[in-house]
């Protein structure tokens, strides 16, 4: 007698189909990308990042037509694309840069925000300019935009690798590299957070590269990918046109009393590429705002 063989359902799932049957959208998000995404004092995941998943799960409970538990769960950047492909997260939403090499893997959303690689260095160093980066110690975490801007940038810099963003400014701090690499506004963050931030500086003033941030989901999810780009756009649109609440949620990450202010160039980055992505698209009627 053959082996009866029953198809794979969870696997032929769409994450709609999957969401619908559980109530369950499961996210990930960065554990220390202050203000995209963190974990506070409590262990609670917060941030920017964390709060357009939430309009994402308002959007599907809308189109769904039921409640939806949004449970988050925190990533490293090495895990993000696996635990996409492997299905236990139904998305990811932080300091995510799109990459034609990431896109064979999974879609992308809209991008929702702008960030740039840029290095922590400490206060009075010449680094900076791709030519003096050549054979010093820069620090990146693997897998991430911020290590293929350095490669472009200086082939010669001799790149050292981090588990964590926490040891990248600590390395820094005890002299065991001579700069990190990371994303602007999180280094920003960190910068304006620090005890003894007078001892550092970012550099250099212009980017070493440039990209959007956006959201990844598995492929083939045509309709779930709608809902997080209409979800994306909704805010973005509303914020740009002055609505009280997204310029509170914009306000909350990035506002004077927020947990990272923008200075005036970060912030006008920030509403160009929001205006970009909506001028494209068809404006969403104000009453769904």
């Amino acid at each position: 007698m053959f082996p009866t063989f029953m198809p794979d359902v969870a696997a032929a799932e769409t994450v709609m189909q999957k969401v619908a049957r559980t109530g369950i959208l499961t996210a990930g998000t960065s554990k220390d990308a202050l203000p995209f995404a963190s974990s506070d004092n409590q262990g609670k995941l917060t941030g920017y990042s964390v709060d357009m998943l939430a309009l994402i799960k308002e959007q599907l409970e809308k189109e769904l037509g039921k409640k939806i538990q949004l449970k988050l769960v925190g990533l490293t950047p090495a895990e993000r694309i696996p635990k996409i492909v492997n299905r236990q997260v139904d998305i990811v939403c932080d300091a995510t840069s799109f990459t034609w090499e990431r896109d064979k893997k999974v879609d992308f959303s809209v991008s929702y925000g702008v960030t740039g690689t840029q290095l922590l260095v400490k206060k009075g160093s010449n680094l900076g300019s791709p030519e003096s980066l050549i054979n010093k110690r820069i620090g990146v975490l693997a897998q991430t935009t911020n290590e293929l801007a350095i490669k472009r940038a200086q082939p010669k810099a001799k790149l050292v690798y981090l588990k964590t963003r926490a040891e990248g400014f600590a390395g820094l701090q005890q002299g065991k590299i001579d700069a990190f690499a990371s994303d602007s506004i999180l280094l920003e963050g960190w910068l304006q957070k620090a005890k003894n931030s007078d001892a550092f500086a970012i550099a250099p003033d212009r980017p070493l590269s440039q990209e959007g941030i956006a959201c990844m989901v598995p492929e083939d999810n045509s309709k779930f990918l709608d809902s997080v780009n209409y979800s994306l756009v909704k805010f973005m649109q509303g914020f740009v046109n002055g609505n009280q609440r997204y310029v509170a949620i914009f306000d909350r990450s990035f506002g004077s009393q927020g947990a990272v202010f923008l200075n005036r160039d970060l912030r006008d980055l920030f509403l160009e590429t929001m205006q970009l992505v909506i001028e494209f698209r068809e404006e969403i009627p104000k009453g769904d705002l």
